[in-house]
């Protein structure tokens, strides 16, 4: 039995030291889906605060079927998507572009790089940020998920709790909403040239 099961079970019976390794072993990637979800620190230290205390409350019935990080990653999108679903937009002027690699440094010129460029790659990953907050909460998580995280399609499915095809199509249209934004966004730009 690896360690995590075993801590699991200890956990299970109210050893709270075993649930303590638990959040230590799981806090930074809570963290970091969580940091990507909302898009702030703050909210993201909220959110990840949250999904340990649900996982806390709701590890008796934990059946240790699924991988316990995985069964994390699904209360951390589904506590994130009823939050969002009860609070009003928000809009945030200063949020980090997230890659597959982590979050994207502010830009500043290189030797190699002139300012035109860096001036343009600036607009670029803003213009990505922004198109990615307009999406719906269920569109944002899966793109998170898959694009930035780089989670498979059937670990995406057994966090939601979905089929496979069901995941396929939420980031095919997930996909196809972010490229419509962006278009728009183009589009609206050019409107805005000299």
């Amino acid at each position: 039995m690896d360690n995590v099961k075993l801590l699991v079970k200890r956990s299970q019976k109210g050893d709270t030291r075993s649930f303590e390794q638990l959040v230590t072993l799981y806090q930074d990637k809570i963290f970091a889906l969580s940091y990507q979800l909302t898009g702030n620190y703050a909210d993201a230290q909220d959110l990840a605060q949250n999904v340990f205390i649900k996982a806390y409350r709701a590890l008796p019935g934990f059946r240790n079927e699924a991988d316990f990080g995985t069964w994390l990653h699904r209360i951390t999108v589904n506590l994130y998507i009823n939050e969002r679903r009860k609070k009003r937009p928000e809009v945030y002027l200063d949020k980090p572009v997230q890659t597959g690699e982590g979050e994207m440094p502010r830009l500043v010129a290189s030797g190699t790089e002139n300012p035109e460029e860096a001036f343009e790659k600036k607009e670029f990953r803003s213009m990505v940020r922004d198109a990615l907050w307009k999406l719906s909460e269920e569109h944002r998580a899966v793109l998170v998920l898959r694009e930035m995280q780089g989670y498979s399609y059937e670990e995406i499915a057994q966090m939601l709790d979905c089929t496979l095809g069901t995941v396929k199509s939420r980031i095919n249209r997930a996909r196809l909403a972010l490229k419509k934004q962006l278009f728009q966004a183009a589009c609206s730009g050019k409107d805005n040239l000299p």
